[in-house]
């Protein structure tokens, strides 16, 4: 075993010093980069899949778990700046249940419905109540933590108990306490937890929600926060539309960068209720109904007396016409009435203002006098007030105004820039040059290793055509010395056999030269190289 080992590193040896420096070069760098491959394999498939073991651990829980699985011996990774521990894949479950075996982790229970678990029929209506306000506050806190941005949530509602005889029930409230990794929420994700919760408690309006964060900042509620943010939004988002449209108007007419616009406006976000009645009356129209009455009276008079209805006089007259007083002489009476219904027409409307109505909008703009000196302010602003429909009355205001500019910070930017620019492509001109460097030297190097490798692989045809034709020689010496001298009829057939049989070894040595001069010179080194 040790001999055929000796033999084969033997062996190798000679093949490798019978390479070129090129071939070597290749040959070393070759097994280099393949045991490098074997490496980078080898560990990535000896390297675990990680898996969260837990996620948004408590500071006390991490540190206990952690301290657990190094006495355990179990490899992990933290996560998310130590509040996940990660795990190797296979054995997540395993961990966990170890941990839970350890009580662990403590401080890091779900606090959600897993409470009611524990009642019974003894446990009474307060019991009931108060667990299932945990309960509903311990699922809010672990499904707003699952919010991008969020670590802790602490959820605190107010549920008032329901008033069976009473027409008005106290309205429910909620707020929120978060801590995150970012700074202050966005507007969006504080209006997403106001809804969760107010969509989540049945009554809960999502104006009596009130979200915090740990540094004190209210982040909605009634005074202010998602409503006043969104507001807030709203009036940046207009005056940003305005002020990009009468820049945009200003770069065309007095180029870029040559004026400068400040856009600011008044909205009213009041929502208003309004209701109107209105009569309308047709006078051709005819009438819906119309009674008509009359009444009269004819007789002889009485002397003196009153008719008992007042008179003409301001006498009562007795008789109750109240047309006439007369005295001994005869009297009539005639009365006629008429009554119409007509039809009118009722129109009752209802109107309600949406929010976000433009009560008053201001305008400056200020010109470069340096680049704008033909341009007449009065016309910028003349083309302003009509492009924005500018209203004295209303109360908006509009100031045109020129200026220098100063140019300072601009030009040390395009300085920069430019400086920036030839950096740029000086570096990246070093680049291609070392690029294509780098290429013609490796082009020179296989260049060079083919030339010698052709050289190398000429010479040994050379010595080993020398190496056959010498073996020719001698066998033909050798032949004719033998066939000079008289021998036996045996002998000479026993001659004439190792004679043939030594021809066709040198045919076939001739062949084998022909077909794989290389080989064959590599195994006369070897026999050499064993000889000594």
């Amino acid at each position: 075993m040790k001999q055929n080992l000796n033999r084969t590193l033997t062996r190798l040896r000679t093949t490798f010093m019978s390479f070129t420096v090129g071939q070597r070069m290749v040959a070393v760098v070759g097994t280099g980069a393949l045991l490098l491959a074997a490496f980078m394999v080898f560990r990535w498939v000896s390297t675990p899949d990680y898996a969260p073991l837990y996620s948004n651990l408590a500071s006390e829980d991490a540190s206990a778990v952690i301290d657990e699985l190094n006495a355990e011996g179990v490899s992990y990774q933290l996560a998310d700046g130590g509040s996940t521990i990660m795990v190797p894949k296979d054995s997540v479950y395993s961990t966990r249940v170890n941990l839970a075996g350890q009580g662990l982790p403590a401080n890091s229970a779900s606090g959600g419905y897993d409470i009611l678990d524990g009642q019974d029929i003894s446990t009474s209506d307060f019991q009931e109540q108060t667990d299932f306000k945990r309960a509903m506050e311990g699922e809010l806190a672990n499904t707003i933590e699952a919010i991008d941005g969020v670590n802790t949530a602490v959820v605190h509602l107010a549920l008032p108990e329901k008033k069976v005889f009473a027409d008005e029930q106290d309205p429910p409230t909620a707020s929120v306490l978060v801590s995150t990794s970012t700074g202050t929420l966005d507007a969006e994700k504080v209006q997403a937890i106001v809804n969760l919760v107010a969509a989540s408690i049945d009554g809960l309006d999502p104006d009596a929600v009130t979200v915090a964060d740990s540094s004190g900042q209210v982040l909605s509620g009634e005074e202010g926060g998602a409503g006043s943010s969104t507001r807030d939004q709203a009036v940046a988002d207009y005056e940003a539309d305005q002020t990009s449209q009468i820049q945009a108007m200003l770069d065309r007419v007095v180029g870029a960068g040559n004026s400068i616009a400040t856009y600011t406006a008044d909205l009213d976000f009041d929502k208003v209720t309004s209701e109107s009645t209105t009569y309308d009356t047709k006078k051709e129209a005819p009438a819906l109904s119309e009674s008509t009455s009359k009444e009269t009276y004819n007789g002889a008079g009485t002397s003196g007396g009153d008719t008992g209805v007042v008179g003409p006089d301001g006498q009562m007259d007795n008789s109750g016409t109240g047309t006439t007083t007369t005295t001994g002489t005869g009297s009539d009476y005639a009365k006629e009435s008429t009554t119409r219904d007509n039809g009118v027409g009722q129109v009752v409307e209802h109107r309600e203002s949406a929010p976000g109505a433009l009560k008053a909008q201001h305008v400056s703009v200020v010109l470069d006098a340096a680049t704008v000196q033909g341009i007449d302010p009065a016309s910028v602003k003349d083309q302003i007030a009509a492009a924005l429909g500018i209203d004295t009355k209303r109360g908006d205001t509009l100031e045109v105004t020129s200026m220098p500019f100063d140019r300072t910070a601009d030009e040390a930017a395009s300085k920069e820039l430019a400086d920036a620019a030839a950096a740029k492509a000086k570096a990246a001109q070093w680049t291609m040059i070392r690029n294509g460097g780098i290429a013609v030297g490796i082009a020179l190097m296989l260049l060079l290793a083919w030339l010698r490798a052709r050289k190398g692989r000429k010479q040994r045809e050379e010595r080993t055509t020398y190496l056959v034709e010498q073996l020719r020689q001698d066998a033909a010496d050798r032949a004719a010395a033998v066939a000079a001298v008289e021998q036996p009829p045996a002998m000479a057939a026993l001659e004439t056999a190792e004679q043939q049989a030594n021809e066709e070894l040198k045919r076939e040595l001739a062949q084998l030269a022909d077909r794989q001069p290389d080989e064959l010179a590599t195994l006369l080194r070897g026999w050499l190289v064993e000889r000594h």
